[in-house]
């Protein structure tokens, strides 16, 4: 048969072969045993490659299907495993040169785009090669054609190709750079590899990571390249870019080119040749048509960033600052904004400047952070090239303004901190561009805008010449401009920065800025105010710089210098002579009949400066004794007769009437300095003596009414306008809310001194401005402001509110009447009717609802009690036909406000206020419901109605409703009008939403009755009723003429209550029994519950209940009644009625029905926590009572094993196993107590079962975790005797299975965390719990391999933090508990825990991209690495010797990483502790041994350990006895 087949060579070289038949032939005798031919490999392989060199070079015609086939047909030879096995035995396989000529030959085509034909069969290939060591030989072994393929490759992604192949044409690139980088590392000829890659590589590459950068194929939506290959690329690039062009053996060259030196060193002479490479690189970089012309300016500004880099990498130390420089320089000019000062272009768009001056900032930045720019070097030794260069760039840049770029803000601020001489002479200009002219909206470029004000402020205050930069601002400000289009001088950013400013300068500089700013005032604007709107807008920027000043500079007091106070007297009255009062005096003086812009801003100014003065001349008289208050001075010479104190000395009350009604005419800034000045006004009189006099209580009176009435009409517009809380920014837009801001910052004073109305009013603008639907959060990349609704939220939430009772009753009552509109706009009735039947819901006042309290707690006249009255008024409207009815949007809006009282302190209101709310509230759960209400919406109200009741019964109030109405009447009241609405709600029975219902109502009934226990309120006479109401329900329930037209859900409701009933009764009952003091007929209640409940029970059951997943109410009920059950028949009974047997022989088939059914559809109530509690606590019972088991099965056994159904399900999450691991425990613990050592061994069998490592090997996970699960519980519970000794007899065998899974676990890919964790956690609690009982050195020990193995790396932020928890807790577990072994196994300990710190060091880098969102966990992890070096710390004679060698680790690990403050902090001060551990041999040792790098940061670490820890150390000793 061989022979057969040795011919088919013949036939594949034969001219009539069709090429079908020859393909076919060749994939026979590829894949077929039975085809024999010398070297047969080598021979197929040949000739697919031979056939399409023919077809290239033209002397072979086939169809382009053939030809692709043939590529088909080598691509699947090179990636066979038949191959592959055949290199691995050593056989050679010859490709050819020609072959991988083809290829690149191909490729270079793909990326001219003239054809895609064949191109992922090419690429398979190419793939193929480069993948297999054995082949890509052919590649590696001649660097032109691997250069040649990585440079088409290249130009082939920067064209873009089709999606499909993306992803294979990203594998094939990466192969090839790391093939390239492998050759670059080892070539001796730094000329050759400089050419190659400027002159193949570097254009294509730069293009490439370029397109990467910018995400072109890793944005959202696309994905079809990984981020992580993406990332690995561009790093490999990178690194081919610095091999290439700054190998460390051309730093001559560069010198030689750049500095102009003359080498004389011979051993470069091979280098003499290859002149000027900065040159090559800038010309590459700027030749013409190598990209698109869209594209150009972006590559050549990232590529300069990029090659600045890696020339700092490569070249930069000590000496090389002025290279660095040259090359910055050169690299700059490559920028096209370094030519805008010759006019070679024209302007630039915005997005190009943004790209271009993010580059500049990049290039600034390095040089500050290397230190590049030496001041004094660069003047001495230098001529100031750099200072020259620095200068025309920031000429560049002011001449250039681009106010509406951060990135422009931000390189003025890299300049401005290299050395601010170099933006000194345009300081003008800079100020006019940068801040006061210019617009800036963008939050991004506001930070970017302060960031920058705050480097100028900060740095001239380090200079001590502020009042000169004042100068400079001063001067922009005044200088003319058109000024309406100028923002306000001092929005938040800008002032912020000044206040910072103005808190570090001493009060001599403050009081020169100051004058200053009075001089420029007096000479440059006042005189020309009138009639001229830019002045009069110039005097507002001016008097909110200098109310900046005067209210942020730190004040004097009685420690201050006497000159300088009497400076500051002598300011306050120049500025109060010669500014303040020429203001006023222009206001007053002018008879203009038109209201005119100018005028109103001279008023603003005016009033700004008046109520600045008052302010600051009121906290001096306060804080320094020796300032005398100009206030005080001119009173007498003041016509007030009265001694009370005036808004502005020597301004009179008429002339203020006349500024009133002037500034009342429009919302502006002055009208809120009036504002602030009658407030001021009102605290001055505060203080004074006599401020409880008649006349001071009337002017504050007024004072307080001024303030309210100001701005009244204002806030009934609902702006939605945001301020920044800056007065300077007060505007007609924002005046709104800078008044509600100041009424409600100032509510402690105002309350006491406003009349009702006006308290009334502020109540209803409170609720008025609230906000009814939830607030967004604020974005990070919007900047805080202050509006109507957050100013309102935060009063409504103030823990001072409910102490201004005042305001706080006023809108209670605003509340009600809110509501009362909503349910009167509801009636279907006349209101007459309705007022007659709810009267609460139109009483005004909430005192005249107290007053029943005295009427109904009075027994009227022939036994009639009108304590009854109002339940039976209720009751009566409940059962005919309640007279209010709303629709959808009535409940909606009538939810926004119980949404409102749900954030009032409901539990701590008085007396009235609480009844009138509970009444208020019961009526609202009574109403009709329309059509349009969905059942989602009716049940949302309801639930909130409930959930109020109870909160506000949980108060210190709740009796006072029970003084008029009896708990049984409104638990009558609250059945019947439930039974109603639910027969008419359209929802199933087993909706989340309708069972949380009747959690709500059971929660709220049970309150109700647990009341009557604890206030003692006729118990007999409460529940019997109760009882009496209930049966007739339960009757009505069960009664057979009606099982037709059944209410299910009102069945659901009458469990609920006897539920409730005997889960209140029962345990009240069982306590007096112990004590002999139950009565009789509570006994009798409960007993009636108890049937009644199972009857209920029974028929829900009969139903269908046992069809379906029982509900939690349904399991609950059981529950109770079985406990309840329990109490009433005890195991050893005298005597029974025959009723009450024959219940409980009904009864005890219902539980065991219930208990099958229960351990059936455990696994199922696994994610519904509320239902599993429920059925934890029904099997817990059923378990403790033997009277109930089944005579055939073992109740134990058939409850483990539905447990470790439930463990072992594969579709319940790990997180919910968690979740429900301590309901289990609480069941484990009761079966363990009761069950026999049997049934132990049982339980011990399953569980070494399950941790057997064969159900690892079988991917039968859940079966591991089960048998964990089970364990943990197992240890949480308490075991004694024979248990607790077979228990830990097995341990040793626990750990060694545990170390065991956790190896298989951590080799799958990706790792088994689900597995890991619960390990971890075992094995802490197994090392704590067995302190005492695990003697065998060596099962510890087990513990350091398995955390040995646990990764750290490569996980998530919060997987992270959950397995580092973990394995701490096992590390410390072994510290505590197990101190001898940890003694003989320092080293391992040591390993584990450097694995620890090591990764919070890798975590807490600061990284080049992404927010700090996840620093909490890094934090966390870093506070435990901090006290395990404590722990460590406080055992000094165990790790003294092995304390140099972890500050040794330390360091040389820290050396390696920029760690976020934070973290580098926490992790210091626990290295500090180990450092306490040092003597000075082994700070010498350490000083010695450590390399070069790691020793200059021990060096600094030492230091600061000495300068911080250590001197507190010792001073604390000083103290200690």
């Amino acid at each position: 048969m061989a022979a057969v087949y040795s011919g088919i060579s013949f036939k594949l070289k034969s001219k009539t072969t069709s090429w079908e038949d020859k393909l076919k032939l060749a994939h026979f005798a590829w894949i077929s045993h039975q085809c024999v031919l010398p070297n047969k490999e080598q021979v197929l392989l040949d000739w697919a490659r031979q056939s399409l060199i023919a077809f290239y070079k033209k002397k072979l015609e086939l169809k382009e299907d053939i030809v692709e086939r043939l590529w088909i047909y080598i691509d699947n030879i090179l990636h066979s495993k038949k191959l592959q096995d055949l290199l691995k035995n050593g056989k050679t396989i010859n490709l050819q040169i020609s072959l991988v000529k083809i290829i690149n030959e191909r490729i270079a085509e793909f990326s001219l785009l003239e054809s895609q034909r064949s191109m992922c069969a090419v690429l398979s290939c190419c793939q193929g090669i480069l993948s297999t060591p054995a082949l890509a030989v052919i590649y590696t072994a001649r660097q032109e054609l691997i250069v040649v393929l990585l440079s088409q490759l290249c130009w082939l992604a920067c064209r873009q190709p089709e999606r499909a192949m993306v992803a294979q044409l990203f594998e094939v690139i990466h192969l090839a750079l790391g093939h390239y980088l492998s050759i670059q590392q080892q070539q001796v000829n730094p000329r050759r590899a400089f050419g190659e890659m400027t002159g193949h590589l570097l254009q294509p590459c730069l293009v490439l990571r370029h397109l990467l950068s910018g995400g072109m194929w890793t944005q959202a939506g696309q994905g079809q390249l990984r981020q992580g290959l993406s990332r690995e690329i561009r790093s490999q690039i990178e690194a081919l870019l610095q091999g290439g062009a700054f190998q460390p053996e051309l730093l001559s060259s560069y010198k030689e080119e750049l500095l102009d030196q003359q080498q004389g060193d011979t051993k470069i002479g091979t280098m003499k040749n290859l002149l000027a490479p900065m040159d090559t690189l800038i010309a590459r970089l700027l030749d013409v048509g190598y990209c698109e012309p869209s594209l150009r300016s972006a590559v050549i500004a990232n590529s300069v960033a990029l090659l600045y880099k890696l020339f700092l990498d490569s070249y930069f130390k000590e000496g090389n600052q002025l290279l660095c420089f040259r090359v910055l320089s050169r690299l700059f000019g490559c920028l096209r904004i370094s030519h805008l000062q010759e006019e070679q272009i024209k302007a630039l768009a915005t997005s190009d400047w943004t790209t271009e001056l993010l580059v500049v900032e990049q290039l600034l930045n390095s040089v500050a952070s290397n230190n590049i720019y030496n001041i004094a070097a660069d003047r001495i030794r230098h001529e100031e090239a750099q200072f020259h260069f620095y200068r025309r760039l920031a000429e560049l840049l002011i001449n250039h303004s681009q106010a509406s770029v951060p990135a422009w803000f931000r390189c003025l601020k890299a300049l401005m901190s290299l050395n601010h001489l170099i933006l000194e002479p345009d300081l003008d200009d800079l100020l006019a561009s940068a801040w006061i002219d210019a617009e800036v909206t963008d939050f991004r470029t506001k930070k970017a805008q302060e960031a920058l004000l705050h480097t100028l402020f900060q740095t001239y205050v380090k200079l001590r010449q502020v009042p000169r930069l004042f100068e400079e601002i001063l001067g922009v400000i005044c200088r003319p401009a058109a000024e309406e289009l100028r923002q306000p001088v001092l929005a938040s950013g800008p002032s912020r920065v000044l206040c910072e400013c103005l808190l570090e300068l001493p009060p001599g500089q403050i009081l020169d800025t100051w004058s200053l700013l009075l001089e420029k005032f007096q000479s440059l604007v006042l005189p020309y105010l009138q009639g001229d709107v830019d002045m009069a807008l110039k005097s507002l920027s001016l008097s909110s710089l200098l109310h900046c000043i005067m209210f942020n500079m730190r004040s004097l007091d009685s420690s201050t210098p006497l000159p300088i106070i009497r400076r500051m007297q002598c300011t306050m009255e120049r500025m109060l002579r010669e500014l303040v009062r020429p203001l006023l005096d222009l206001l007053l003086d002018l008879q203009v009949p038109e209201l005119e812009l100018w005028l109103q801003k001279v008023s603003d100014s005016a009033l700004l400066l008046s109520y600045t003065w008052a302010q600051v001349d009121a906290m001096l008289s306060i804080n320094c004794s020796q300032y005398h208050s100009l206030s005080v001075a001119l009173t007498d010479v003041a016509t007030e007769i009265s001694n009370l104190p005036l808004l502005l000395p020597g301004v009179e009350t008429h002339q203020w009437k006349k500024i009133e009604k002037f500034t009342a005419q429009f919302d502006s800034l002055g009208r809120y300095c009036l504002e602030q000045l009658y407030l001021q006004k009102m605290k001055r009189t505060l203080m004074q003596t006599n401020f409880q006099s008649e006349e001071a209580l009337r002017t504050l009176r007024c004072d307080a009414a001024y303030i309210l009435d100001s701005g009244r009409e204002s806030l009934n517009q609902r702006t939605r306008a945001s301020w920044d809380a800056q007065v300077g920014t007060v505007s007609a837009l924002t005046y709104p809310v800078a008044h509600w801001h100041l009424i409600v910052s100032n509510l402690t004073i105002l309350i006491s001194y406003l009349c009702p109305d006006d308290v009334r009013s502020l109540a209803s603008v409170l609720l008025r401005t609230l906000p009814m639907s939830k607030a967004q959060e604020v974005s990070a990349d919007e900047e805080p402001s202050i509006t109507l609704e957050k100013i309102s939220n935060s009063i409504l939430h103030s823990p001072l509110f409910p102490e201004m009772q005042s305001l706080h009753s006023a809108f209670l009552m605003c509340l009600t009447e809110g509501c009362t509109s909503i349910l009167c706009s509801g009636a279907q009735c006349d209101p007459s009717l309705l007022n007659q039947q709810l009267p609460w819901l139109f009483e005004k006042d909430h005192m005249m609802v107290a007053l029943w309290e005295n009427r109904f707690a009075k027994v009227g006249p022939e036994g009639v009690e009108p304590k009854g009255e109002i339940a039976q008024n209720l009751l009566s409207l409940v059962k005919s036909d309640f007279p209010i009815q709303l629709e959808g949007e009535q409940l909606e809006s009538i939810l926004g406000l119980l949404e409102v009282i749900s954030t009032l302190q409901l539990d701590s209101l008085l007396t009235p206020y609480h009844v009138h709310y509970f009444l208020l509230l019961l009526s609202m759960a009574m109403i009709k419901l329309g059509s349009s209400c969905s059942s989602s919406l009716t049940l949302k109200f309801l639930m909130t109605c409930y959930r109020l009741l109870g909160y506000l019964q949980r108060g210190k109030s709740a009796r006072s409703v029970l003084k008029i109405m009896y708990v049984s009447d409104i638990f009558e009241i609250i059945l019947t009008s439930l039974f109603k609405a639910s027969s008419r709600l359209p929802v199933n029975m087993d909706d989340p939403s309708w069972l949380e219902f009747l959690q709500v109502i059971g929660a709220f009934l049970e309150q109700l009755m647990q009341m009557l226990i604890q206030m003692k309120l006729s118990l007999v006479l409460n529940f019997g009723k109760i009882s009496r109401f209930l049966h007739k329900l339960y009757t009505e329930a069960i009664a057979g003429k009606q099982v037709e037209n059944q209410n299910c859900r009102g069945q659901q409701l009458i469990l609920v209550s006897l539920t409730k009933l005997c889960q209140v009764l029962g345990p009240f009952v069982k306590e007096r029994k112990q004590h002999h003091e139950a009565p009789e007929a509570l006994c009798e209640l409960l007993q009636k519950a108890v049937l009644h409940t199972g009857a209920v029970l029974q028929l829900c059951w009969a139903q269908g209940a046992q069809d379906h997943h029982l509900p939690s109410i349904f399991i609950s009920s059981a529950s109770t009644l079985l406990e309840a059950d329990v109490g009433q028949h005890p195991r050893h009974r005298t005597e029974t009625s025959q009723m009450t047997d024959e219940m409980t022989c009904s009864h005890t088939t219902f539980y065991q029905s219930v208990y099958s059914q229960l351990l059936s559809e455990l696994p199922a109530f696994a994610e519904d926590s509320q239902c599993f509690q429920a059925a934890m606590r029904f099997l817990t019972l059923f378990f403790l009572t033997p009277e109930l088991h089944p005579k055939k099965d073992s109740v134990f056994t058939s409850m483990f094993h539905s447990m470790r159904k439930v463990l072992a399900d594969p579709t319940i999450p790990v997180q919910v196993i968690e979740d429900i691991e301590p309901h289990l425990g609480a069941l484990f613990t009761q079966m363990l107590e009761v069950g026999t050592t049997e049934d132990f061994r049982m339980v011990m069998q399953c569980i070494l079962q399950g941790l057997d490592v064969s159900n690892m090997w079988k991917a039968d996970l859940q079966a591991v975790l089960s048998a964990v699960t089970l364990t943990k519980v197992l240890l949480s519970s308490p075991l004694s005797g024979e248990k607790a000794r077979l228990f830990w007899s097995a341990c040793p065998q626990i750990v060694t299975a545990l170390t065991l899974q956790n190896r298989e676990a951590c080799q799958e890919q990706p790792v088994l965390l689900a597995v890991v964790g619960p390990i971890l956690d075992l094995l802490a609690a197994l090392l704590r719990q067995g302190e005492e009982t695990i003697s065998n050195p060596h099962h510890v020990s087990l513990a350091f391999s398995i955390l040995l193995t646990v990764p750290l790396d490569h996980l998530k932020p919060p997987e992270y933090g959950r397995i580092f928890l973990r394995v701490h807790n096992v590390l410390f577990s072994i510290l505590q508990c197990h101190p001898k072994v940890m003694l003989k196994a320092i080293p391992s300990f040591l390993n584990c825990f450097n694995r620890l710190l090591f990764s919070v060091m890798h975590e807490g880098r600061q990284k080049d991209k992404g927010g700090t969102d996840d620093l909490s966990v890094v934090l966390e992890c870093a506070r435990l690495v901090q006290r395990m070096y404590s722990h460590i710390a406080a055992r000094a004679e165990e790790f003294t010797v092995f304390s140099p060698f972890m500050v040794a680790h330390y360091v040389t690990e820290v050396q390696k990483v920029t760690l976020y403050p934070t973290v580098k902090g926490l992790l210091q001060e626990g290295i500090y502790l180990i450092l306490d551990l040092c003597i000075e041999p082994d700070v010498q040792f350490l000083r010695v041994s450590l390399q070069p790098g790691v020793r200059d940061i021990f060096k600094e670490l030492y230091n600061d350990y000495v300068k911080y820890h250590k001197a507190k150390h010792e001073g604390e000793k000083r103290y200690t006895a």
